[in-house]
C-alpha cells in the first residue's frame, strides 16, 4: 500500500481555511494524508509531551516517520553530547508513538560530507545497534554511496542491516545528490523523499543565511507529466514493500499539499482519515 503525504504539517496553509483549523493543525493534517514526516525533530530532540500530543491529536491508523536530530545523524561534526546519550534521549522521547503503533520508522538524514568510508560505515552499524527495534531509513546525499564502484554494496549493506534505502527524488548536483534509486532494501517498508528539482537553489550560494536558502532549496512543483512519471515508479517499488512511505518535501512555496493530492487521484488510493470539520459558509 502506498501512503501519501507531507514534510511536517505547520506550513502548508492550504489545507487550514477557517481559524479553528489553524489552532489545531496537527488534527486538520489529519484528514487530509494519512502519514506525515517530523521535521521538527531534525533541529533539536522534542519532549516527549510533544509525541504524546501528537499521539492524542491523530487517529489510530495515521503513520509518522521521525527524523533524527542533526547531532545524531553526523551534521555536527563535534556533537556537544555523547551519542550514547543523544540515542537515549531520542528512544525516550518518541516512546509514545511507538507505544501507540503510530511510528513507522525512524529518518536518519544524512550529511553531504558522510562518504562512502569504514568510520562511516562503523557508524551505521553503531545506528542500527542503537536502534536495533526500529525501522530506520537512511538517506544519503554524498554522491559516492550510489556511485558505479559503490553502488551494489551500498544496496547490499542495507538489506543487511535492515536499513531501508530512502529513495529520493531530488536535483542533480555533484557534491550533494544522490540519483534516483528505486530499490527496496526492506521489504516491509519503503520511504520515498521528493525534494524537487530546483538545481540552481539546491546548494547554499556564498553570503546566502540559511533562512534565505529554506525559502529557495526545495521551490518547485512537480508538473503533470513528472507526477505521472513518479507514479509508475511508486507502483513498481510498491511490488517489492509491504508499506511505501511518500513525503513531498517541495514546499518553499507550498507546492507539496497540492502535488501530494493530485498523486494520490493518480494512484487512486483512498484512505481511512480522521473526520473533517464541515465549513458552514
Amino acid at each position: 500500500m502506498i501512503y501519501i503525504g507531507v514534510t511536517g504539517w505547520g506550513d502548508h496553509d492550504l489545507l487550514y481555511t477557517t481559524p479553528e483549523e489553524r489552532k489545531q493543525k496537527l488534527s486538520t493534517y489529519a484528514g487530509h494524508f494519512p502519514t506525515v514526516e517530523v521535521d521538527s525533530t531534525f533541529y533539536a530532540i522534542q519532549p516527549v509531551k510533544n509525541f504524546e500530543k501528537w499521539d492524542a491529536e491523530t487517529p489510530d491508523h495515521f503513520q509518522f516517520v521521525v527524523k533524527v536530530s542533526r547531532e545524531m545523524s553526523g551534521h555536527d561534526r563535534e556533537p556537544k553530547t555523547p551519542l550514547v546519550e543523544l540515542f537515549e534521549r531520542y528512544r525516550v522521547s518518541v516512546d509514545p508513538l511507538k507505544k501507540s503503533g503510530k511510528l513507522r520508522a525512524v529518518l536518519v538524514q544524512l550529511p553531504p560530507w558522510f562518504d562512502v568510508s569504514k568510520p562511516h560505515l562503523d557508524y551505521l552499524r553503531t545506528l542500527r545497534a542503537e536502534l536495533s527495534d526500529y525501522e530506520i531509513a537512511v538517506e544519503f546525499r554524498n554522491p559516492s554511496w550510489f556511485s558505479e564502484a559503490f553502488r551494489d554494496r551500498t544496496l547490499q549493506f542495507l538489506a543487511e542491516q535492515r536499513f531501508i534505502n530512502t529513495i529520493c527524488d531530488e536535483p542533480q548536483t555533484k557534491e550533494s545528490s544522490i540519483p534516483f534509486v528505486p530499490v527496496v532494501t526492506n521489504p516491509d517498508v519503503a520511504v520515498v523523499r521528493l525534494h524537487g528539482r530546483n538545481t540552481s537553489g539546491w546548494l547554499k550560494k556564498p553570503g546566502m543565511t540559511s533562512q534565505e536558502w529554506r525559502h529557495v532549496r526545495c521551490l518547485y512543483r512537480y508538473s503533470e507529466e513528472e507526477l505521472q512519471e513518479l507514479a509508475v515508479s511508486l507502483r513498481e517499488i510498491d511490488r517489492e514493500a509491504k508499506d511505501v512511505y511518500v513525503y513531498f518535501n517541495n514546499n518553499s512555496a507550498g507546492d507539496a499539499a497540492p502535488n501530494a493530492k493530485r498523486l494520490i487521484e493518480i494512484l487512486e488510493l483512498e484512505y481511512e482519515l480522521a473526520p473533517r470539520q464541515i465549513s458552514l459558509f
